[in-house]
């Protein structure tokens, strides 16, 4: 009879040992690889919201949309941890949907299906098949007349006329267009002491934001205040 050579159970556990340092060391390496396209999805979910925004302006005189009572027909809320007040945009979503047709543009698909995701302050329900997930600070509360941080109904050029002739810590002083942010990816800052335990420090993107501007440009931005 021949005899065949098995393997030994220290030659099985080297193996082992050596798959499990490769798959250590992978990892970190094709997480990172998923997360960087899933950036670049959401920036480009932003490109095409700051497409369809410009195109709902040409539509209507250059005049941003006024829909201060369908952001109070979604349930507009003003929380007392963060933040103090509601900017989540299913509103917007509404008003460019003839333009977008793609409700997936208003998730980040790092966002959705997570923690953060389905926070209260960040998720907004149209219906089952409706969900936004951004922020748009700038429509963010329902002041009559509208605040000169608030863009209700406003011209870009009125936009940032407000703005500059109102400083404020909460925002630098913009130049144009260029400046101003339109959309951003939800965050909650681990030095704002009424954040819930369980969202401070998290953000959709490890260390910063996506961040649409008035002009449709995107910028990134890091900030340690979050994870």
């Amino acid at each position: 009879m021949g005899y065949r050579r098995a393997f030994t159970l220290i030659e099985l556990l080297v193996v082992i040992a050596i798959v499990a340092i490769l798959a250590a060391i992978l990892f970190p390496v094709l997480s990172q690889a998923r997360e960087s396209a899933r950036l670049s999805v959401c920036a480009q979910h932003m490109r095409q919201v700051g497409q369809a925004f410009w195109m709902y302006l040409q539509d209507y005189d250059e005049r941003m949309p006024d829909r201060r009572d369908l952001k109070r027909a979604l349930g507009y809320r003003s929380w007392s941890s963060w933040p103090v007040s509601d900017p989540r945009c299913g509103w917007a979503g509404i008003v460019l949907e003839p333009y977008t047709r793609d409700w997936s543009l208003w998730s980040c698909p790092s966002v959705a299906g997570s923690v953060l995701g389905e926070a209260v302050q960040v998720k907004q329900s149209v219906d089952a098949r409706r969900v936004a997930r951004y922020w748009m600070w700038r429509f963010d509360r329902l002041d009559d007349p509208v605040s000169s941080d608030n863009f209700w109904g406003k011209t870009p050029e009125a936009a940032v006329a407000d703005l500059q002739a109102n400083p404020s810590p909460f925002y630098t002083r913009p130049e144009g267009v260029s400046d101003v942010e339109l959309m951003v990816d939800p965050y909650f800052p681990r030095t704002i002491g009424a954040v819930e335990p369980a969202l401070r420090g998290r953000a959709v993107h490890r260390g910063g934001r996506n961040r649409l501007f008035l002009d449709g440009h995107i910028r990134w931005q890091r900030d340690i205040r979050t994870e």
